[in-house]
């Protein structure tokens, strides 16, 4: 990174030549800043986003240099013959989380928010992202680059035919496209007579330098205590689904980091949050090729996959880089057929799987599917991970409720509270996400988290949101309360008790084995939508077990797969109230089957998670009886499963707190109104008394 001169030094350099410069010049000046030129020559604080509208142009000291690297990587595309070059913000495994040194897209703009696409010509740069980044890009980026505020593949297609012509190439890394992506492109290119091109060997790469390295980790294989089916059970029963398939598929290929984790029961390092390692499976009905870095293999894990022979139940190791060779080799074997699950296999690898007939697809793969569906052991340890998650939340909410009015502490020194919680816990292997922290406007930002320049402190004036979860060797967690410790609005009630509703009302459904989650997702909503309240996220996500907090194929989207006995999703209403408050509900539940009076093969969800809500925040006189009597058996379960763990743990100042905040409602109403009726009956008979004395 450059050192730039200071602040002063630019001030009186300015000075200097605003003395001496004539009219025409400043007229040169103004255009070729409009033509995209840039001055980094300014870190102030001072404000909190550039202007690139001044001269010389205002940067806070926020903003990250980005001409060296524009230069370098320009004369890459030329080397390639590329006039344009696309920057996506993931991976060659597609992931939610990314990898540090797969960060291409923040270190070319400066931009370090989850969701974006930039695009480099050879005289301009420009980022594509959401409206949740919009100020964070202004803040982070230099006037070199700059924003628009999209992130649909149609705007960046239009914006590059305006501006690339017909005999130029648009270059592009086939490991970050996924296969629908490149169509998309492709689809909105061809018209225009553009063509993409297909540049395996990463640009950005090529110029970054200082790219953080691979954790040197050794890759470990799961104790036996939470492994139900060994890795060579899971592969036959993969391959049988490949002979039990009428196209009859000869090999599957893994592409997503965790297909391939799961299936050897292993895992790794090398993604935050997220335990999981760099690699691809190729696995055929009478062979096994894993590729990954070989040097992170113990002596111990080779023999664990029996990897110095080559039978069916033989793990055959390659270097990573090796994948596509060793896949264009395989695609010359005569009569084989490559199975493919779409939504996680780059285009680098769908495009050596030619001809067509060799081709079998599907939106997810076998391994994927099968996932999804925990196994007994999986389920059981799964549920054990989440009584010790509560108790970490518990006590993050009780040491809160004390600490908050005395006016010390953060939204950041909350966070760091749960995740030390968190840690002292058996099997703990840290948090499974960056902690939503926020209060008050804050957490009208869905998926805000704080900083040492955005973090509030927490009083007892503000609603407070906070969504935490934790990496245990037996399992994940995902939870979010939200609580007050003040006197709440009766907007602010009113939101909280029909989100709660919403939660409730999904939770409780009983539902045909197979219904898809998007049918009945209206549902978390319903309460919502009666007095025109909404949320503009999803309701829900699969769970893993020691795997990502976002398990795919399994939640309420569109594109998720039907619900089955023993899969595992969050359901998390919420609502937001832009500059004021922000609200969210979230449990972790299980599918479990449902005893009807008729029917069968039914099925509903029992909540896992296992906190109490706020109290105050509850109107009881909105909710119907049957949602009051899923609370109460709720806070019953809370009662029998948490009290004997807090006992356990001799938390006895911790169970006080539980057993106050999960006294029933409905028991607490009946009392309320028989208290209620002897004052009455008191008083009349005094009034009575009265009047014949």
């Amino acid at each position: 990174m450059q050192t730039l001169p200071s602040l002063s030094l630019w001030n009186r350099w300015w000075q200097t030549v605003c003395a001496k410069m004539p009219f025409s010049d400043w007229l040169l000046v103004g255009t070729l800043l409009a033509l995209g030129g840039s001055w980094n020559v300014i870190h102030a604080d001072g404000g909190s986003e550039r202007n690139c509208s001044k001269i010389p142009p205002y940067l806070p000291s926020t903003v990250v240099n980005t001409t060296l690297r524009l230069q370098a990587l320009r004369e890459a595309m030329s080397s390639f013959n590329v006039s344009a070059y696309i920057i996506p913000g993931t991976d060659a495994h597609l992931s939610e989380y990314i990898a540090p040194r797969d960060a291409r897209m923040a270190f070319m703009t400066g931009f370090t928010g989850s969701a974006g696409t930039a695009v480099v010509t050879l005289n301009k740069a420009v980022l594509w992202t959401d409206s949740r980044y919009w100020v964070q890009a202004e803040r982070q980026m230099d006037c070199n680059w700059e924003l628009e505020r999209d992130v649909s593949i149609s705007s960046i297609t239009d914006w590059l035919i305006r501006e690339v012509s017909d005999t130029d190439n648009i270059g592009f890394d086939p490991f970050l496209f996924s296969i629908q992506t490149y169509e998309s492109y492709s689809y909105n290119l061809v018209p225009a007579k553009l063509m993409l091109k297909s540049i395996p060997d990463n640009l950005v790469d090529r110029v970054w330098t200082d790219r953080p390295l691979i954790p040197p980790d050794n890759l470990i294989r799961l104790p036996d205590r939470v492994v139900e089916r060994t890795w060579q059970m899971k592969v036959e029963h993969i391959r049988t689904q490949m002979t039990d398939n009428p196209y009859k598929p000869t090999a599957v290929l893994l592409s997503a980091l965790d297909e391939t984790a799961w299936l050897f029961n292993l895992r790794g390092n090398d993604v935050p949050y997220n335990p999981f390692f760099y690699s691809y499976t190729l696995l055929t009905l009478n062979e096994i090729w894993l590729f990954v870095h070989k040097d992170r293999v113990t002596e111990d894990l080779k023999l664990y996959l029996n990897a110095t022979c080559y039978l069916a139940h033989c793990v055959q190791l390659l270097e990573y880089e090796q994948v596509r060779v060793m896949l264009k080799n395989y695609m010359t074997t005569p009569g084989v057929k490559v199975w493919i699950g779409t939504e996680y296999t780059n285009y680098a690898l769908y495009e050596l799987i030619t001809p067509e007939e060799k081709l079998l697809t599907s939106a997810y793969s076998p391994v994927l599917t099968t996932k999804a569906v925990k196994d007994e052991t999986e389920q059981r340890i799964l549920r054990d991970a989440h009584v010790r998650d509560a108790v970490a939340v518990i006590q993050l909410l009780m040491w809160l409720e004390k600490a908050v009015p005395e006016g010390k502490e953060t939204e950041m020194t909350a966070a760091y509270y749960v995740n030390e919680c968190r840690s002292k816990q058996k099997d703990s292997r840290g948090p499974s996400f960056e902690t939503i922290s926020a209060s008050g406007p804050n957490a009208a930002l869905a998926h805000y988290s704080p900083s040492n320049a955005t973090s509030r402190k927490l009083t007892v004036d503000e609603m407070y949101l906070v969504d935490s979860g934790g990496q245990y060797l037996d399992g994940t967690t995902d939870i979010t309360r939200t609580v007050h410790w003040g006197t709440p609005t009766d907007m602010q009630k009113e939101a909280f008790t029909r989100v709660l509703m919403g939660n409730i009302e999904i939770s409780r459904t009983i539902f045909p084995s197979g219904t898809k989650g998007v049918n009945m997702e209206m549902l978390g909503r319903r309460a919502l939508w009666e007095v025109g309240l909404n949320y503009g996220h999803g309701t829900g996500h699969g769970v893993g077990n020691y795997f990502g907090v976002h398990e795919w194929p399994v939640g309420f989207q569109s594109n998720n797969i039907p619900f089955r006995e023993g899969m595992f999703t969050s359901i998390e209403p919420g609502y937001y109230k832009e500059n004021d408050f922000g609200i969210r509900i979230e449990d972790v539940v299980v599918i479990v089957p449902a005893h009807t009076k008729y029917g069968h093969n039914y099925l509903t969800f029992e909540t896992v998670s296992l906190v109490p809500y706020d109290r105050k925040l509850i109107d009881t006189s909105l909710m119907s009886p049957q949602q009051l009597q899923w609370l109460d058996n709720y806070y019953l379960t809370i009662r029998e499963l948490m009290g004997a763990e807090l006992d356990r743990q001799g938390l006895t100042e911790e169970k006080k707190w539980m057993l106050k905040h999960t006294v029933p409602f409905q028991s607490a109403t009946a009392s309320a109104a028989v208290s209620s009726l002897s004052l009455t009956l008191t008083a009349l008979a005094t009034a009575l008394l009265h009047n014949l004395l």
